[in-house]
């Protein structure tokens, strides 16, 4: 990566990249909160949206709040790609930071001022940060409502074990001068070949060294994750890969659009939605995002198309639930036990041990 020159007050450059698919009714609030975060550039990547997620984009890259480009992948590994072309755009190589992250994925911060620049000073400033994911649950949310979803979902799992694991993936903020191989959707992957005193100083959300394993990608279960416990002191990254039961029917349909004659596979659901623990440390946003929320919404067009992507969404749940594929969908989500899988064994396991 090349070195970028932060803006006149000293405020960090920050750019966020992310891909999206039919993500329309969430584009607002996680660009405001990222904005509120510290982010001051956004690189969005789209592909075959049909809710009016690329007509929203368009309208705020007219009004230069964000770029936004159509996905360049020819195949099907639509993130890779993009990725790979996000680094060598103007906007991530003028960056001081780069956050890759999804748009259900919100960096919760712990310290100060609670934003990007005030986690970067308590891990030190080091050219690399992993932030562990805590996965929201449904919480037994079955209606889809236009809310702020980091209001809405406040359940997790225990933050230190997710299912049989004790060790939870991560999002990466990268530094300008980390030695930049290749980005990779969870972390950075820097050159091969580096003398030890020349790898990146990388910590966790609690700064941190993380392990070695990780650092150097030395082991396939550890490429992308390390063990939770303690590693969330200064952040946490809260990531609503369920929200409501409507939505994530809408959500399934956008990866798989055609199920006929095929059983639905329930795991990717019980795995996330472990209601075991309340966190609501990332309301203390709440009162500065619903202003700017308010604030991007006074934008007749863009009041516009976040009420029809809105529609769309609903539309599309509606339609699904026309099917009898999707409403056998929706009543095995609804029954499907909130423990997730392994994770009694792995507490026996613990418990025995101690």
């Amino acid at each position: 990566m090349s070195k970028s020159t932060a803006p006149e007050g000293g405020a960090p450059r920050i750019t966020a990249v992310t891909c999206v698919k039919n993500e329309g009714p969430f584009l607002l609030e996680w660009i405001a909160f990222h904005r509120l975060i510290g982010v001051t550039d956004f690189l969005f990547y789209s592909n075959d949206c049909d809710d009016g997620t690329d007509l929203m984009l368009d309208a705020l890259a007219a009004r230069g709040a964000l770029v936004h480009l159509p996905n360049p992948a020819e195949g099907r590994n639509y993130q890779m790609e993009a990725l790979k072309a996000a680094a060598r755009h103007p906007v991530v190589q003028g960056a001081d930071w780069v956050w890759i992250a999804d748009v259900d994925e919100f960096l919760n911060i712990h310290v100060g001022d609670h934003t990007i620049p005030a986690l970067i000073a308590a891990c030190g400033d080091p050219q690399a940060i992993s932030v562990t994911f805590q996965f929201m649950a449904n919480g037994g949310i079955e209606t889809f409502e236009d809310r702020p979803v980091t209001e809405q979902f406040a359940w997790s799992h225990n933050p230190d074990i997710w299912c049989a694991e004790t060790a939870i993936e991560v999002k990466s903020l990268v530094r300008n001068d980390f030695p930049l191989h290749y980005f990779g959707a969870h972390r950075p992957f820097f050159r091969g070949g580096l003398a030890k005193a020349d790898r990146p100083r990388w910590t966790d959300g609690s700064g941190r060294a993380v392990p070695e394993t990780y650092l150097l990608a030395a082991n396939k279960r550890r490429i992308r994750k390390f063990p939770a416990k303690g590693a969330r002191v200064h952040a946490t990254l809260n990531h609503y890969a369920l929200r409501s039961l409507d939505s994530y029917l809408v959500k399934n349909d956008r990866g798989d659009v055609n199920r006929d004659n095929r059983a639905f596979d329930d795991t990717y659901w019980r795995e996330r939605n472990d209601a075991a623990v309340r966190d609501t440390s990332i309301h203390r946003y709440l009162p500065a995002l619903e202003a700017a929320l308010a604030e991007m919404k006074r934008d007749p067009e863009i009041a516009r198309l976040h009420d029809l992507c809105v529609a769309r969404h609903i539309a599309k749940r509606d339609a699904l639930l026309d099917q009898d594929a999707y409403r056998a969908m929706r009543d095995q989500l609804r029954a499907a036990p909130t423990t997730p899988p392994g994770e009694t064994e792995l507490l026996k396991r613990i418990g025995a041990a101690a």
